[in-house]
């Protein structure tokens, strides 16, 4: 009879419940939350469905994320930067330069909603973070998911704070439209919400192609560390205005794309287990990328401001706010905010030239971030 009751305790032992604790099922519901945002609200499903499974089921069967389990090779794939830059070449080849090349001052408003990220790293000192801690944590306000696994994974911090800094940037990406319209309506005026942009100027095929090769070469020779990530977003580019390699262009931006976010967004959301997630860091980090992307859209704006006065109205100042790396979220946002001010006004287009910059912007940050604390 106690064999018997020996091997029923043994079975009740292997189970899941067995393990379970108080964290772990507040973990599942906020594995369900995000769910529920992906799949009724349809924000960033292609990103949360994945991740907030990766949260569910890592919260169930921790040793899935420990070495040997399936998921911590995908994880490895995070900390190794591989999934990270290939996520960049996948979004070169379906991102168009055209916007960014007619209108360069473009770059103006992607560089000023950075301001974000270098606000948001010296508040992470004063919150008790160190410098490399400080600079991971920082690179959410560019709302760009793969640039903050990246320079994590960089600065070390695959261990401890890559998966709230990975879920807090994901989750500000597939928010962007609940938390930049009242930053952009509170700083502008409904008369400046109504400027009417001139169309862009048609951009050549040779301007096309030289960009991705021009700012390869300027970038990385300035800052040899971004070549992972501009590189990559370059080559992708590349692909798709070449004309010449039709195949990889598809590739790159859809099977290779589509396979990378599966096993990016499954392992950040198995790093996300009770143990390493319910602590005070984690809350610190997730206010902290709040304010750093909340500085960045106000900056992109203020600048957006400036450029109007500067060229007496020519300038909406909306599209400062597409200025942050969330492609092409950020800039349907500003069109959306502008068109409810006045419904004949087409901003898409010009919005999408900081936005794209702003992906350039928060690559070069994270490069610059390395490149301070001696990290290659």
């Amino acid at each position: 009879m106690s064999s018997f009751m020996d091997v029923l305790k043994n079975l009740a032992d292997q189970t899941g419940f067995a393990s379970l604790t108080w964290k772990h099922y507040v973990m599942i519901l906020f594995a369900f939350l995000f769910m529920y945002l992906a799949i009724a609200k349809g924000f960033e499903p292609l990103l949360l469905v994945p991740i907030s499974f990766g949260m569910f089921l890592v919260n169930m069967f921790p040793s899935i994320i420990q070495e040997g389990g399936l998921l911590h090779y995908f994880y490895k794939l995070d900390e190794w930067s591989i999934l990270p830059s290939l996520i960049f070449m996948g979004v070169g080849a379906m991102t168009d330069f055209g916007p960014l090349i007619a209108n360069p001052a473009s770059f103006l408003l992607g560089a000023a909603a950075q301001f974000g990220i270098y606000a948001a790293y010296f508040l992470a000192f004063i919150m008790g973070f160190d410098g490399k801690e400080a600079a991971a944590i920082s690179i959410i306000g560019g709302a760009d998911g793969p640039t903050s696994i990246f320079l994590a994974g960089k600065l070390g911090m695959g261990g401890t704070l890559m998966g709230p800094i990975a879920v807090a940037a994901y989750s500000y990406m597939s928010l962007v439209p609940v938390i930049q319209p009242p930053i952009m309506k509170l700083l502008t005026t409904e008369k400046e919400r109504k400027i009417k942009m001139a169309q862009l100027r048609p951009v050549t095929k040779l301007e096309k192609i030289l960009f991705p090769i021009i700012v390869t070469l300027v970038v990385v020779l300035i800052l040899p560390t971004t070549a992972p990530l501009v590189g990559m977003l370059m080559l992708g580019n590349l692909f798709r205005e070449c004309g010449v390699v039709k195949q990889l262009t598809e590739t790159a931006s859809n099977a290779m794309m589509y396979i990378v976010v599966i096993l990016l967004g499954t392992s950040v959301g198995a790093s996300t287990s009770a143990e390493a997630f319910l602590k005070v860091s984690t809350l610190k980090i997730v206010l902290l990328g709040l304010i750093a992307f909340a500085f960045g859209t106000a900056a992109g704006v203020l600048f957006g401001k400036i450029m109007c006065l500067v060229t007496k109205g020519k300038v909406n100042p909306l599209i400062g706010s597409a200025g942050v790396s969330a492609v092409p979220m950020a800039a349907r946002v500003s069109q959306k905010v502008g068109a409810e001010a006045d419904p004949t006004n087409f901003l898409l287009m010009n919005a999408m030239g900081p936005n794209v910059a702003g992906v350039i912007g928060t690559a070069v940050a994270a490069g610059t971030f390395l490149a301070i604390f001696g990290v290659h």
